[in-house]
């Protein structure tokens, strides 16, 4: 192992790098859609057991990966495999993954970089719903104005990689998870003190066992399963980077345990900030973008102050979105260091144009490449990205870590465990062998196929 790879400073930037990469869009704008359509509370309960059940063995196993190895996932599974084994040939389809993963992020997170502007501007002042809905489809529709947002965000990702880790990655993305905790903190008491506001939590956070039956057990089930798998951003080694660049002081069934709560604390956060707003202002609740860039923008048109809560609210929305890309341009930045031994600042400059490039399909996929419509009428390129991304390549992924971190022909068990529990801090039990060798995998199968037969069925 090379002596010269960059460190991060410190434990805590570990745990809000990791976090940040986690906190994405999904905590916000399908998290808390999720949870009060299945009976509030209730349905909380059942993601967080699959959380534990499902995320946390994953993100030990690939934290494990990266820091036994001491690279990234371009070259961690050629270390780390017995000689002549095949395991690093996955590394491709995880390189794969977080380039299509940028490729439709940075076009959402262009979307809010432009939502930010255009709120703090007022220029949403005095529009009515119609008005609201309107901006949002022609800035979609709008090629260049998609593009000029897409790279702003590529542009911003890439130079904070460039600053190098500690000095760059580490201390904004330290600066950025401060921010958005605080930001998040004033939203929550500000949605708190609206009037009616309770009924919101209460339909939010309080069990309703009758919504959960009707909505069918099992659909609740595998919606928490889903949930407590993609809210990590596990499968891609997103997180095995930053094992990569932590020693060995402390064991990482902890730390995945810190990441899980502080992702966690902020999808059930984003839910106290959009229920009692919705709820206040008779509004329904809905998911996906839609929530945010028109529900949302509407209520805050007629809350008083509305143009500082929304501006707020895009601060925080945008640092949830740019604190996921840092982490995943980090991965991708870390690839061709790894692989060709570039410098950090090479790798960046080639990155750019790469991601900027690969990104534009995607940005267009709205106006110029419309009539391409993956999945039928009213899809676009993004939700083939998406799609491959979170229901394809990221269960695979997750199961690709999983036996190779079990079985003999892989990395084994002895030096999974062996990697996972070095250093102070909660072990990773020896009892669950069995399960997490043998049932884990099923359940990610179900997940995988589950995903396929929503999709085309």
């Amino acid at each position: 192992m090379e002596h010269n790879r960059e460190k991060l400073s410190s434990r805590l930037g570990f745990i809000l790098l990791s976090a940040g990469c986690a906190i994405g869009l999904g905590n916000i704008w399908r998290f808390p859609y999720i949870v009060g359509k299945y009976g509030g509370g209730a349905f909380v309960l059942i993601y967080l057991f699959f959380l534990v059940l499902l995320g946390l063995p994953i993100i030990v196993m690939e934290y494990s990966v990266g820091r036994g190895s001491g690279k990234s996932v371009a070259r961690s599974f050629h270390l780390l495999e017995k000689t002549n084994h095949k395991w690093h040939l996955f590394s491709y389809v995880a390189m794969l993954g977080n380039y299509l993963l940028v490729m439709f992020y940075t076009t959402i997170s262009g979307w809010m970089l432009a939502y930010f502007i255009k709120m703090a501007t007022g220029q949403f002042n005095g529009l009515d719903i119609h008005g609201v809905n309107e901006a949002f489809l022609s800035l979609q529709g709008n090629a260049a104005e998609s593009v000029f947002w897409m790279s702003a965000v590529v542009i911003i990702g890439c130079l904070i990689c460039a600053l190098g880790l500690q000095k760059g990655v580490e201390k904004i993305t330290k600066i950025m998870m401060a921010l958005l905790l605080c930001v998040m903190g004033l939203l929550v008491f500000k949605s708190l003190t609206l009037p009616n506001a309770m009924e919101g939590v209460r339909f939010y956070l309080v069990p309703d066992f009758h919504k959960l039956m009707d909505n069918g057990i099992f659909n609740a089930i595998y919606a928490a399963m889903g949930q407590a798998f993609f809210t990590l951003s596990i499968g891609m080694g997103g997180m095995a980077i930053f094992g990569s660049y932590i020693d060995k002081k402390h064991s990482l069934t902890g730390e995945g345990i810190r990441v899980m709560a502080l992702d966690t604390f902020v999808a059930i956060m984003a839910g106290l900030i959009i229920f009692p707003a919705c709820m206040s202002f008779g509004v329904d609740a809905g998911s996906g973008p839609g929530l945010v860039f028109v529900t949302l923008p509407n209520i805050f048109n007629v809350m008083e102050n509305g143009q500082l809560w929304g501006t707020l609210f895009f601060i925080f929305m945008n640092f949830a979105a740019l604190s996921t890309i840092i982490a995943v341009f980090e991965n991708i930045v870390s690839f061709s260091i790894d692989l060709f031994g570039w410098t950090r600042k090479k790798s960046v400059i080639l990155n750019i144009f790469i991601l900027i490039l690969g990104s534009i399909p995607c940005a267009i996929g709205f106006s110029v490449l419309k009539g391409i419509q993956p999945f039928g009428e009213g899809s676009a390129i993004l939700d083939l990205l998406d799609f491959t991304v979170s229901n394809v390549i990221m269960p695979l992924g997750s199961l690709v870590f999983v036996f190779f971190c079990t079985r003999k022909i892989g990395w084994g068990w002895k030096q999974f465990i062996s990697e996972a529990n070095t250093g102070d801090g909660i072990k990773f039990p020896q009892k669950v062998r069995f399960y997490v060798s043998y049932i884990l995998p099923v359940i990610v199968i179900f997940i995988f196929v589950m995903g396929i037969v929503e999709k085309f069925m």
